[in-house]
């Protein structure tokens, strides 16, 4: 008999909590409209990694520690001489994080790594995109439990995107305060 499927944490208070709190809020009249995750794409871009080839493979393994799964490497499209850039270089890494992977990385966002961000202000309501996915930058990759500061030759900042089914910025923005995201006041 096959042992049972590991549901995060974050997963089951959307399904118990939020869910419902969103319908309440909004007014759904059915359930497939009540706004979810639908994926978190993280990336790393490394200009550094022009001069020294080696970079690309201590950010594969920080985004591997980070995100838990391979990420891909990103290739420069086209060249551009003033950086001495040329088309095929790889010049960062991205993964895209679903399912059980997804809830844990935004569980372990909000209640370890955007705590331990130096200054931190608070989440900027303006990043949304217009179409409920919100994107935000970290400039320490080292804020993750992860990654052994003393093993870090070098800090990275790292894009966020993470991208929801909802049709509107402020049913997005619910969602994301449901789930304890840190936004400014």
């Amino acid at each position: 008999m096959a042992e049972p499927a590991y549901i995060p944490r974050l997963k089951i208070q959307y399904e118990n909590e939020i869910r419902s709190a969103l319908v309440e809020e909004f007014g759904y009249k059915n359930p497939m409209q009540v706004p979810g995750l639908e994926k978190v794409v993280l990336n790393m871009g490394v200009g550094e990694a022009v001069a020294d080839s080696k970079k690309i493979k201590t950010v594969v393994e920080d985004l591997t520690k980070i995100a838990g799964q391979k990420p891909v490497i990103t290739l420069a499209r086209k060249s551009i001489a003033a950086f001495k850039l040329r088309e095929g270089m790889a010049i960062g890494a991205k993964v895209t994080l679903r399912q059980a992977r997804m809830y844990d990385f935004i569980d372990r966002l909000v209640t370890i790594a955007l705590p331990r961000v130096r200054d931190f202000r608070g989440l900027n309501v303006k990043s949304f995109d217009g179409h409920g996915n919100f994107a935000m930058g970290i400039k320490e990759h080292i804020v993750f439990p992860e990654v052994d500061y003393d093993q870090v030759e070098a800090v990275w900042g790292m894009d966020i995107v993470i991208c929801t089914n909802a049709p509107t910025d402020a049913e997005a923005l619910a969602l994301l305060k449901q789930m304890n995201f840190p936004f400014r006041k």
